[in-house]
């Protein structure tokens, strides 16, 4: 990693998680392998900030820690990149496997429970499927009726998250990542 930090990917530790790689590499993983439109790729860092602020507004009553792993929900992509869900699902097995671990591991350096729970999981997931919605229809190409088929209706108004589906440079979205999660981190003395 660009901190010198040394990641083992298949028994990774939380010791050795910085999150300014994390911002740094999700801000240079393009979402939907780069098939999207403008002169930027529309990055994991900018979608992650756009799943978060999805999923705060489903759940105003969400905590700092609730959200950050909203944040934090495609983490694992700043090393091992960003595939497309049917590849991701025909693939499967091992890489389903280090996936989890290396996001084990990022969460409990940043203080959160190992693994989020079943409730939460399926909040983030909601927000996340709203994303792509919003992505497809803004930024790839899809139709609405056929975004909708995909990925389900979205419950907030396009016009809410407009100012995320223009593609930010990479140095932006790292910037705007770093920051969001000053905001929400609380681990003891901060990150």
């Amino acid at each position: 990693m660009l901190s010198g930090r040394r990641l083992d990917l298949i028994d990774p530790s939380p010791v050795d998680v910085e999150i300014a790689d994390i911002a740094h590499g999700l801000a240079r993983v393009a979402r939907w392998n780069g098939q999207t439109a403008g002169p930027e790729i529309f990055s994991v860092a900018q979608h992650s900030l756009l799943v978060e602020f999805l999923f705060a507004a489903a759940r105003p009553e969400a905590t700092p820690g609730e959200r950050l792993s909203a944040l934090l929900h495609d983490a694992p992509e700043y090393v091992i990149g960003d595939m497309i869900s049917p590849f991701k699902a025909a693939v499967g097995g091992d890489y389903k496997r280090i996936e989890e671990r290396l996001l084990a591991a990022i969460r409990v350096r940043f203080g959160l429970p190992a693994h989020a729970s079943a409730a939460l999981e399926k909040a983030v997931k909601t927000a996340d499927r709203e994303s792509a919605f919003f992505e497809a229809t803004g930024l790839a190409g899809f139709a609405t009726t056929e975004a909708r088929k995909f990925f389900g209706a979205p419950k907030v108004a396009r016009d809410l998250v407009t100012s995320y589906l223009s593609a930010w440079r990479p140095e932006e979205a790292q910037r705007r990542f770093l920051a969001r999660f000053r905001e929400l981190d609380s681990t003891p003395g901060g990150i």
